[in-house]
């Protein structure tokens, strides 16, 4: 009760007095420093970075201004830091204080202030969060009122204003540039039709929202350093949804928390509710909770702290989508957006200091009921293994690391189930560590849940994702390194002069990144189709098909100057050959070795095509294949010269724009030699045409698989949940021959599936390059139905087009960034497209 009573005298006292208080002429309204009211127009990131600065530099005792970082378009990712003047001079000592409380390693002290983070705005089209940010700050640092005072006094605020300043811009320079001199509130208005592929994602087209876990981008990065840097009690994570929706903040749907939470998180937000209800009630704002919305994928931004012993809360605020929107309730107005993000943020700081030892126990307590569970846990850790491709294995130890989880080297071989997981080339992840919650997150392999229906995905496991061969140990290895891993210095590597030909084993990660730099510099390469072995100063070397060789004898005067500087750069790995004549296998000059060329590739993408997965394969082109394609609106096709380009990317997406003239130019592209890559709807639409010769299970006839005996009205969203895959981890077994499995180790490959699309296998030999497993669910919930469907259905088909190829797949190889692992079939469709010849066509398999 006394909580309560507290609760009714901030949150009346914040929301009547405060919000009239005066100003102290010291700090700048934000209008002084824009030019208009927020709300007016929408701002810039650059505008609000201008505000930010302004109180900084105006408060410098309460404040801390920070860029953390920068977006890949170099905008810098903000961070104001906010408290009492007595508090911000001993803000470090109050850092590691509550650092040592939220790990367990000193009692809590209620001396100490609550740490409270405050995001704004992760998708950038859903800018009320943003701009309400400059309103917080300034009633915080001006209001003359002794309750704020006492928010500042009993909490440090870690403000972020824009967590996606990209998406940010993208979206105010469109709203921004259609708006007259009075707002148009009809939803046809073009101000309210964003083009594609609107503001909501960054540079890259990603959902940052889903990156908390996977750390794909510099945005994600940066943030989570900061996250763990303070370990923040309550993460407060502001949003906008459909524009008929009013305003919902957490609890969401209780059956679907992420069952790594600790039901304390669970009984804090609800405790908190009550103060996001009472400020908005007292405005007769409408609103609603635990009916939408979920907290179980553990990287979305609500979700991540729970799994830390945080309290993570989603706000959702109805959008005006521009400044002004007609809706069900009434014309909704950007300003009005503004006022209830701005009134939570302030009920979030009033909750949290009313519950600060509620909250900071909560956190204590996790990490000691993390300990005991790490203790009594069958499981004692992971192993990790991967001796093939090292960049992919440090790969994931970075992501690993970056969230300040420990992974050992094995110092000796150790065995388990059958398997030898190798000194030098494996890890052990203990989970006797801090982190213990989020491991049990990132390596679950569940299939079922107490709620199988997802609003996000079901399953994300990381060693999955990376391919990195990996199991659950009820041992400690005896022999681990003494010191957990960390990523090595760049060692500088000689190359060996005067050598008769280079090699570069295609295995790496890094191998089609390399690749890509030495054509870009003019080097002739060659790519051998089949294994051999090579002669080198210190005596033959085995090298697996894929092998890519550098002969000396076809490059051009001056390439051993020019090779030496990239190696500075770069550090190529390369492996000096003494001779031509190989002790086994295909000699160097034989004509079975084939040129390798720069691909030209085309990326469709534009209206129609599903931005998400159209930024994916941008971002894996560049970044796994070292290749920055061309890209065009799916409109355009008729008007492209095909003929420049050698590959063609084709993502999810409706294809029904597309008519004859559309499939005569794409046909006559492929028999000329063109290389087409298709995924998921493409791959659909490629069959429509009589462009991919396979066969197709429709979406319908796997739903018809999934009934329910006389299932009542109430039951149509659990059927609805069952008929469909939200997001699950499959195996497939690849032809290992094939060219487009070169590079990678193991015959099982996990792919990510989201959709009901499946191939049968074609009865063509040579055609079907992987098919799923015949036990083919490794993580994730399908329904036993479509799991059984599923089983030796084709994933990839590739198949010869007259001199050209097309590769198809029925799932998205690299789906959020960080399946790298499959991401290595796209990769291959671009270097060794040509290398296969399916026989079912005229192709004759040259180049």
């Amino acid at each position: 009760m006394r909580n309560l009573a507290l609760m009714v005298f901030l949150t009346t006292s914040v929301f009547h007095s405060a919000l009239s208080a005066q100003t102290a002429p010291m700090v700048p309204a934000p209008a002084t420093v824009l030019g208009f009211e927020p709300g007016q127009w929408h701002a810039r990131h650059d505008q609000i970075e201008a505000y930010l600065r302004a109180v900084a530099a105006a408060a410098p005792e309460r404040t801390q201004f920070e860029v953390i970082g920068r977006t890949h378009e170099q905008r810098p990712l903000l961070q104001l830091t906010l408290s009492s003047a007595s508090n911000m001079q001993r803000l470090e000592q109050i850092r590691e204080a509550h650092l040592a409380i939220s790990r367990g390693e000193k009692q809590p002290d209620p001396s100490l202030p609550a740490i409270v983070w405050l995001g704004y705005s992760i998708h950038g089209n859903e800018a009320s969060g943003a701009n309400a940010s400059m309103r917080v700050v300034h009633q915080l640092l001006t209001s003359d009122d002794p309750q704020v005072k006492a928010l500042l006094d009993n909490s440090i605020i870690l403000l972020q204003p824009s967590l996606n300043p990209d998406g940010n811009d993208r979206f105010a320079t469109w709203v921004n540039m259609h708006q007259g001199t009075s707002p148009v509130a009809d939803p046809q208005h073009r101000e309210h039709v964003e083009p594609w592929p609107n503001g909501r994602p960054n540079h890259y087209w990603f959902d940052l929202n889903r990156d908390w876990l996977l750390l794909q981008h510099p945005e994600s990065q940066a943030r989570i350093k900061q996250f763990h840097r303070w370990r923040p009690q309550i993460v407060a994570d502001f949003h906008e949804m459909g524009t008929n929706s009013t305003f919902f903040f957490q609890p969401g749907i209780p059956s679907r928390n992420s069952p790594f939470a600790p039901e304390s998180t669970i009984k804090l937000t609800n405790q908190l509710a009550q103060f996001h209800a009472k400020a908005l009630d007292e405005v007769n704002r409408l609103y609603f909770t635990e009916e939408a919305f979920d907290d179980f994928y553990v990287g979305k931004g609500s979700t991540y702290p729970d799994v830390h012993g945080s309290v993570g809360i989603l706000f959702e605020q109805g959008s005006s989508r521009g400044h002004l929107q007609e809706s069900l309730q009434s014309d909704l107005s950007f300003p009005f957006a503004i006022d209830n993000q701005y009134r939570t943020s302030f009920s979030t700081l009033t909750g949290a200091v009313a519950h600060k030892k509620d909250l900071q126990q909560a956190q204590y307590q996790f990490a000691q009921n993390s300990i005991e569970q790490a203790r009594l846990d069958v499981v004692r850790g992971y192993l990790l293994h991967e001796s093939a491709d090292k960049s992919r294995l440090q790969a994931l130890l970075t992501l690993l690391q970056q969230h300040q989880i420990k992974a050992y080297a094995l110092t000796e071989d150790f065995q388990i189930n059958g398997k030898s997981f190798a000194a030098g080339s494996s890890y052990f992840v203990p989970v006797e560590q801090n982190q213990y919650n989020l491991i049990k997150a990132a390596f679950n392999t569940d299939t079922n849940f107490r709620d199988n229906t997802f609003y996000d995905v079901s399953a994300w496991t990381l060693p999955y994702a990376y391919n990195i061969e990996f199991a659950a140990s009820r041992k400690v290895p005896s022999a681990l390194s003494d010191q957990a891993w960390t990523a090595p210095a760049d060692k500088p590597v000689a190359l060996q002069a005067d050598a008769y030909a280079y090699a570069l084993h295609w295995a790496d990660q890094q191998a089609p990144v390399q690749t890509a730099r030495l054509l870009q510099a003019g080097f002739q390469l060659r790519v051998a189709p089949k294994a051999f072995s090579a002669l080198t100063a210190t005596g033959p070397v085995e090298f697996a098909a894929g092998t890519v060789l550098l002969p000396a004898g076809l490059q051009q005067d001056g390439w051993q100057q020019k090779l030496v500087s990239l190696q500075q750069q770069h550090q190529l790995p390369l492996v000096a050959l003494t001779s031509g004549l190989t002790p086994k296998g295909q000699d160097l000059g034989s004509n079975q070795v084939k040129p390798l060329k720069l691909p030209q590739v085309l990326l469709i993408a534009g209206p129609g095509m599903n931005s998400t997965e159209a930024g994916e394969l941008w971002f894996a082109t560049e970044r796994l294949a070292g290749i920055s394609p061309s890209m065009a609106e799916p409109a355009r096709l008729k008007k492209l010269d095909l003929s420049r380009y050698t590959h063609l990317l084709m993502p999810d997406g409706n294809y029904s724009s597309w008519g004859e003239a559309e499939v005569a130019q794409l046909k006559t592209w492929l028999e000329q030699g063109g290389v087409l890559w298709a995924q998921k709807a493409a791959v659909s639409w490629l069959v429509e045409k009589n462009l991919l010769q396979a066969k197709v299970k429709k979406a319908s006839e796997l739903k018809a698989l999934v009934t329910m005996d006389a299932p009542a009205y109430g039951d149509k969203e659990q059927l609805a949940g069952r008929q469909r895959i939200a997001g699950a981890i499959f195996q497939t077994e690849l032809d290992l021959s094939h060219p487009l499995s070169f590079g990678i180790a193991r015959q099982q490959l996990p792919v990510f599936k989201n959709d009901l699309l499946l191939l049968e296998p074609s009865a063509q030999p040579f055609v079907t390059v992987a098919r799923y497993s015949d036990q083919a669910q490794l993580a994730g919930y399908a329904d036993p139905a479509l799991v059984k469907a599923f089983r030796n259905s084709a994933t990839v088909l590739a198949q010869n087009v007259g001199d050209g190829r097309i590769v198809a797949m029925t799932d998205n190889p690299v789906f959020r960034g960080y399946f790298v692992g499959s991401g290595r079939l796209l990769v291959n469709s671009l270097y060794f497209g040509k290398l296969f010849d399916s026989g079912d066509d005229s192709g004759d398999g040259e180049e």
